[in-house]
């Protein structure tokens, strides 16, 4: 009998897998709208090829003693589970799959740690974030278009940009002390995370600006945070916004697993109120630029010390619990997670059709309690807002989202 291949755990693996929470799962939804009917058999056989094309996703957990220096992955070559369902159709089948994706994680024990949703004409990925991310398994699921439909599913080239180069070091405010939390609005009683998702037109940008559109939507998303904030009566602080970052390949070679790196974009209270438009998008481009150029470990250099072998991973995981809640005020503000224009066609052929609407959502635990994540399709803006229910309730999520909107609008600058 072959002994099953192993890989210990990454370094974001691993930290994520000591810190699991049981009423606050750590998973990453993606939701895929197509115009057309989906074939049941056709799809789970497109579906379960796409796995055997990334055989880095066909894993589980490994079992070992207490005692063990190491988590690692199990690398499976099949699957252990039918990883591809059919829910029955109804009122609420759209909302009770997206609370499900935001609810139930699939097992780590259980290969792959991902599980293929289909609602009418919805796909729902729902991943294990301790396992993958959305870019990676975004890439299974292009995989599986094409196997489906026939159709070329090759990522598209990534848009050309004049360089910018800095001139001067950026104009960074003090990272120094804790920043500002998003103030709670009205909690929950049930515990979990919430979610809210929304179509936008895409922000207007003129020709040859030296600002992206993910500086806009960081811009916005510090500005709605600020207002939400004064609204609530919160100590104007420093805002820092955590942006993933992700270098990879987008076609066939793209590696499977956690694969961005983090980094924390900073505010100052005074660029948030009343702010000069124009000087902010600069400003925050040339920030986000300097973060991007910087070679940095995903998760920093502590994490690094954290996760190397040096005593059971069982104190290593008390550890890192510990730590974790000791830092948890200079945990960042928020996270913005922009996947940018979805890079891959999503067509499933001529019956299905093309993706036309895709969301995603990032976990949203506490200290940070919200989460905001955007990417385009079809020229349209999809924005979905995650936040814990100890934090804010519904209403709030809606609230925020009306706020987005219209900064959204604000970073609009006209010539």
């Amino acid at each position: 009998m072959t002994t099953p291949v192993r890989v210990p755990f990454p370094v974001v693996d691993e930290v994520s897998r000591h810190c699991l929470q049981e009423e606050e799962p750590e998973t990453v939804h993606i939701e895929v709208h197509l115009p057309g009917p989906v074939d049941q058999p056709r799809l789970r056989k497109a579906f379960t090829e796409a796995l055997h094309r990334h055989p880095r996703i066909l894993m589980r957990e490994a079992k070992g003693p207490w005692y063990r220096r190491r988590y690692e992955w199990e690398l499976t070559g099949e699957p252990d589970t039918e990883v591809v369902t059919f829910a029955p159709p109804g009122p609420r089948a759209l909302q009770d799959a997206r609370t499900r994706a935001l609810t139930e994680a699939p097992p780590l024990s259980m290969s792959p740690p991902i599980r293929l949703e289909v609602v009418d004409s919805v796909l729902f990925l729902t991943i294990n974030h301790t396992a993958l991310d959305g870019p990676a398994c975004l890439r299974i699921l292009a995989t599986a278009a094409e196997l489906y439909g026939g159709q070329d599913n090759s990522p598209a080239a990534p848009p050309t940009r004049a360089p910018q180069p800095l001139h001067q070091a950026p104009d960074t405010p003090a990272t120094w002390s804790p920043p500002a939390r998003v103030a709670p609005g009205t909690p929950d009683p049930s515990p979990g995370n919430g979610m809210l998702v929304t179509e936008l037109p895409l922000p207007h940008r003129p020709k040859g600006s030296p600002y992206t559109v993910n500086d806009q939507l960081m811009v916005t998303t510090a500005l709605t945070i600020a207002h939400w904030n004064r609204e609530h009566g919160a100590r104007p602080r420093p805002l820092r916004i955590t942006m993933p970052v992700d270098d990879r390949p987008r076609d066939t070679t793209m590696p499977i697993g956690n694969g961005t790196r983090l980094v924390e974009v900073p505010f100052a209270p005074v660029e948030l109120d009343h702010p000069d438009m124009t000087a902010l998008l600069r400003r925050t481009a040339e920030r986000t630029r300097a973060l991007k150029s910087l070679p940095r470990p995903q998760l920093g250099h502590g994490a690094a010390l954290l996760t190397a072998p040096w005593a059971p991973v069982a104190a290593r995981a008390a550890l890192t619990r510990a730590l974790r809640r000791a830092a948890a005020p200079w945990t960042s503000t928020t996270l913005l997670s922009n996947i940018g224009r979805i890079p891959y066609p999503l067509d499933f052929g001529e019956e299905t059709g093309r993706a036309h609407a895709v969301w995603f959502s990032a976990p949203a635990r506490m200290p940070r309690g919200l989460t905001v994540t955007t990417a385009s399709t079809a020229g349209r803006l999809h924005l979905a807002l995650r936040w814990s229910r100890a934090l804010l309730g519904h209403g709030d999520g809606a609230h925020l989202r009306d706020l987005f909107e219209h900064y959204l609008h604000t970073t609009e600058v006209t010539p």
